[in-house]
């Protein structure tokens, strides 16, 4: 038998009123019964059914309905004490009443369901609400549907465990006899991804169908991180192998070109039975001079690109003047007066750097900006200190890199659009960064008023230089 929408317990309890109750109130109705207050019987009957459905549901009222039907025709119907039904309107009556009470019985069930649906309804939105919350707030879906579980069911403890008995999420006490008197698988029934386990509390039917949305919710949150996961080692392994492509095209393109042309002058110099001029075997040996010279930078800037996705660069910070190092990367680029704008600060305080990398870094962006600046703009460098941090600014007015592209051009191997080869391997500006934040500062673009990209440095300024007391006057000197 089906307990209806109020449970066990409360039509346990619709039973007991009509047992209870009926016959109280047929004998207060037997003793001052007469002809004239049949109607007011069948009312009084009518309201114990409206009671006992409301209580216990439409099952007790069925019975408290027929019960109160034959009680009526056996007290105050003639013949009395006799279940006789006199007449044919006797016999629609009670069918009418019977009716009546069946379908007050299950109006009120009716009434019963939605009420308790929407109970359940609420319980269910409060609790994926908090969840949803915790979720926004930067909490793990999993972590957060066990934590607002034993909250909502007012458990002692709750954990989440994966198939192997792993913990995948905790809150509050752990189980005193490490088993929970309450587990609902979680998943799908053919493929079972953990068990949410609860303990310290009872649960009732409506609870545990509360629980089964919980479950079922678990099982969503489950499956998005497993997705997640998924998702996050394709873009890890996409990225991988962007990178190993790119690094595949600049060995077979940037290295092969001045590897060659070393080649080729050694071979040239070594060739049997040459007859090769001074000025001939000069400008061969500068060639490989210069080719080997850029061979070893190339190799040099991959080697420091990997030290620092590996988290090894070597850091030699020191106070360091910024205007020297702007100059020496400038006097080591060879660039003319005309192309630079000088915008230095003499009193700013010394940076805290390293300064073979700092120099690589200004150098790597000097080059840049030369690069893509037309005839006739000079690149503008500036420096200035800033609170407790120092600036160096390189302003071009080139074509400049649009906003949404300003992040990529710090990728390894990234040439934004240059075609040439002497450019080199496009790691200039990801080797700054590096530099830059390895020394504990950052490197940020942006664009230059009128058009143009401007690259800022910003480091830590250097401490200052504790001041030595003055010595001491030596005993027996002159006062």
């Amino acid at each position: 038998m089906s307990t209806g929408a109020l449970g066990r317990g409360r039509m346990t309890a619709g039973f007991a009123v009509a047992l209870a109750v009926g016959p109280l109130l047929s004998w207060l109705l037997f003793t001052v019964a007469h002809e004239e207050t049949l109607a007011v019987n069948v009312l009084a009957y009518q309201l114990l059914v409206v009671v006992v459905a409301l209580i216990g549901g439409i099952w007790p009222a069925l019975f408290t309905a027929v019960l109160s039907g034959f009680t009526l025709n056996f007290l105050f119907l003639h013949p009395l004490f006799t279940i006789t039904i006199a007449s044919p309107t006797h016999a629609l009556s009670l069918v009418f009443y019977v009716a009546s009470a069946v379908l007050v019985s299950w109006i009120v069930d009716q009434a019963a369901r939605r009420a308790r649906a929407a109970e359940r309804a609420a319980a269910e939105a409060e609790l994926l609400a908090s969840i949803s919350g915790s979720v926004l707030r930067g909490e793990s879906a999993a972590q957060a549907l066990v934590t607002r579980a034993r909250e909502a069911f007012h458990a002692t403890g709750a954990r989440l465990v994966d198939l192997d008995g792993r913990m995948i999420a905790a809150d509050g006490e752990p189980p005193r006899d490490g088993r929970a008197p309450y587990s609902v698988t979680v998943g799908a029934a053919r493929t079972p991804r953990a068990t949410l386990e609860l303990h310290g509390t009872r649960l009732g039917e409506s609870e545990r169908r509360l629980l089964t949305v919980v479950s079922a919710q678990l099982g969503a949150a489950l499956e998005h991180q497993r997705l997640t996961e998924a998702a996050r080692e394709a873009d890890a392994l996409a990225a991988a192998d962007s990178v190993r492509t790119a690094l595949l095209s600049a060995v077979s393109h940037d290295l092969r070109r001045p590897l060659a042309s070393a080649v080729a002058a050694v071979g040239g110099l070594r060739a049997p039975g040459s007859t090769l001029s001074e000025a001939d075997r000069t400008e061969l040996l500068a060639t490989a001079d210069e080719s080997l010279r850029t061979l070893s930078t190339l190799v040099a800037d991959l080697l420091d690109v990997s030290r620092i996705e590996a988290g090894v660069l070597a850091v030699s910070a020191a106070p360091l003047d910024a205007e020297e190092v702007v100059l020496a990367a400038a006097d080591e680029l060879k660039l003319p007066p005309e192309r630079l704008d000088l915008a230095l600060d003499p009193h700013m305080p010394p940076l805290s750097a390293d300064p073979v990398l700092l120099q690589r870094v200004i150098v790597n962006l000097l080059a840049n900006a030369d690069r893509h600046s037309p005839a006739g703009s000079p690149v503008r460098i500036e420096t200035y200190a800033s609170g407790r941090c120092g600036r160096i600014r390189v302003v071009d007015h080139g074509p400049g890199v649009p906003a949404g592209k300003q992040d990529e051009m710090f990728a390894p191997f990234q040439r934004m659009g240059d075609t040439d080869n002497s450019a080199g391997l496009g790691l200039g500006l990801a080797l700054s960064r590096g530099f830059t934040e390895g020394m504990g500062g950052t490197l940020t673009p942006s664009d230059t008023p009128r058009g143009g990209l401007t690259m800022t440095v910003e480091l830590p300024l250097a401490a200052p230089r504790p001041r030595h007391p003055a010595a001491a006057t030596e005993p027996g000197a002159d006062a």
